[in-house]
Parts: structure tokens; C-alpha cells; sequence
């Protein structure tokens, strides 16, 4: 007997996405990839209560899912870069509608946020 909503026959594409996405802080960690590539500190600073080690693993989830890349730095100390892949810039259209509706439902004037544009007519490019 088939299912009544097709789409739970097969792999939700929704599901699929917020499987990636889903984990406490991920959202929060593309966004500063957003602004530019980011260093372990520049996360800390930026994400009031995130542990390092709450850090770490979601980079590597991220990494994991292809949405962040990872660059070693052969220096003493070694020097650690995290930046947005292509596919992980392929969110910005939906981090933008995000932040447009959570705008809308706060009902507050425009905050600075690097995936939108201050009309909102437009979003950031890659």
C-alpha cells in the first residue's frame, strides 16, 4: 500500500537538508562563514556560549557534508582557516529568506547581516 504523502517514500529533500543543517550552532557557523573565511577564535568571539569543543565538532560536520572547507596552515603553531565551499554558498538564498522572516516576525528594523542586502531586493553574490 502506498503512502498517502509520496515524498515519505522516498528521501525527503527537506529532511535532507536539516539533517545537515539541524545540529545546535551549524546555522549560526555558516553565517559568520558568510562575512569570510574564519579562524577557530573568530567563531568563539562571534558565538556567545558555543564551546570549542561544540565548535569542533560541527566544523567537521560541516566538513563532512561538503559545506566548509578546512586549511591547514604549515606554521608554528599551525594556522587553521575555515571558508565556505561552493555547495555551502549554495545556502545563501535560504539563509537570506531566514533572516528576512525572522526580521519580519520581530518586527525590526534591518540588522547588519552579509546575506542580505540592505533593501532586501537583492542577496549577497558568490
Amino acid at each position: 500500500m502506498s503512502h498517502p504523502n509520496p515524498c515519505l517514500e522516498v528521501q525527503c529533500p527537506i529532511q535532507f537538508v536539516l539533517d545537515m543543517l539541524g545540529g545546535k550552532w551549524s546555522i549560526l557557523i555558516l553565517r559568520e562563514l558568510f562575512l569570510g573565511e574564519r579562524r577557530t577564535h573568530e567563531f568563539l568571539e562571534a558565538l556567545s556560549g558555543i564551546s570549542t569543543k561544540t565548535l569542533t565538532i560541527r566544523l567537521r560536520e560541516l566538513e563532512k557534508h561538503g559545506l566548509v572547507e578546512r586549511q591547514v596552515y604549515p606554521e608554528v603553531p599551525p594556522r587553521v582557516v575555515y571558508s565556505l565551499t561552493q555547495k555551502g554558498k549554495d545556502l545563501q538564498p535560504v539563509m537570506a529568506a531566514l533572516h528576512q522572516v525572522g526580521e519580519q516576525w520581530l518586527q525590526q528594523e534591518y540588522c547588519r547581516c552579509p546575506l542580505v542586502t540592505p533593501n532586501h531586493s537583492s542577496q549577497v553574490s558568490s
